[in-house]
């Protein structure tokens, strides 16, 4: 069961496992997924259900019940572009929601993922890239609602045996991606637009780009490995802004338009992929450069 199957990583994540011969529920209240992302998804036949339908809600738990999923793939607690009081109150209500119907109901795991940048913080030079070991500093109320969520997770796990990962997730790109929803997918949209970027800052903050379908794969391994463990994925490699959108927008990019920071923007984060090798066998293989190139630059 993928709840927010409609999403970005979501609907990514329903192809491969649909590819494997996997029975696939997708769970979305299509706030902010679409049936258009899960167009290659339904043409694969009848291994595919979807259920337009909140997480937080009672149906969802009558929906565990009735399907018996063996995992549980929890995409849906934190919608790209979305950070209001309700939508971080939903958050924490969906979760609590999903574990509870997987502890009723005997799922064998839950797995999520977890914004690394939010999590950790900012990182100094010396110590990225960031492992699983130093302590959390989470930022601004998203970075708290995630900590929440690994907590939530982690105390289910001790209290009544509810097994899970959690994937603490670098910069995310690919095909799919909202304009919203990160920084390569609004730089692409600005390159097609043919308008300027907005830059948050000069452009020499620095992030750790994973591909997409090196973060599914990822959430697949998760399905039988790390238990009880956050992990991160990611590159452990830095790429300033400014960096990104030369690759881009190419020898023709427009100036960037300038704008502040907020006290939320991390000058510089990226993870070291190291346990991810360990226990989920996972290292990325997607460069940059070939992201890009996958994505049509």
């Amino acid at each position: 069961m993928v709840v927010g199957g409609a999403g970005f990583i979501g609907s990514h994540l329903v192809d491969r496992l649909l590819a494997e011969r996997h029975t696939v529920d997708v769970v979305d209240d299509l706030s902010t997924g679409s049936l258009a992302n899960l167009a290659d998804a339904r043409a694969l036949g009848a291994e595919l259900k979807i259920h337009h339908l909140d997480a937080g809600t009672d149906e969802f738990v009558s929906l565990v019940a009735m399907r018996e999923p063996e995992v549980i793939f929890h995409l849906g607690w934190s919608p790209p572009g979305r950070s209001g009081p309700q939508v971080l109150a939903r958050s924490v209500q969906s979760t609590i929601n999903l574990l509870e119907a997987a502890r009723t109901h005997g799922i064998g795991k839950v797995v999520t993922t977890l914004p690394a940048g939010a999590l950790y913080g900012e990182v100094p030079a010396r110590e990225l890239p960031v492992k699983e070991g130093r302590a959390w500093a989470p930022v601004g109320a998203g970075g708290v609602i995630a900590q929440t969520v690994a907590e939530l997770l982690a105390a289910y796990r001790r209290q009544y045996d509810v097994e899970f990962s959690a994937l603490a997730v670098a910069s995310v790109y690919g095909t799919r991606q909202r304009a919203d929803g990160g920084v390569v997918a609004a730089l692409f949209a600005a390159r097609t637009a043919g308008v300027p970027p907005t830059f948050v800052g000069d452009g020499r903050q620095a992030r750790d780009f994973v591909y997409i379908d090196d973060t599914v794969d990822a959430l697949v391994r998760s399905a039988k490995r790390g238990s009880g463990l956050v992990v991160n994925i990611g590159t452990g490699v830095l790429t300033s802004i400014r960096d990104l959108w030369a690759a881009i927008g190419g020898p023709d990019a427009m100036t960037p338009q300038l704008v502040p920071t907020s006290d939320d923007d991390l000058a510089r984060i990226s993870v070291s992929p190291t346990r991810a090798r360990i226990h989920l066998a996972w290292a990325p293989w997607t460069t940059l450069d070939a992201g890009l190139r996958a994505m049509g630059r």
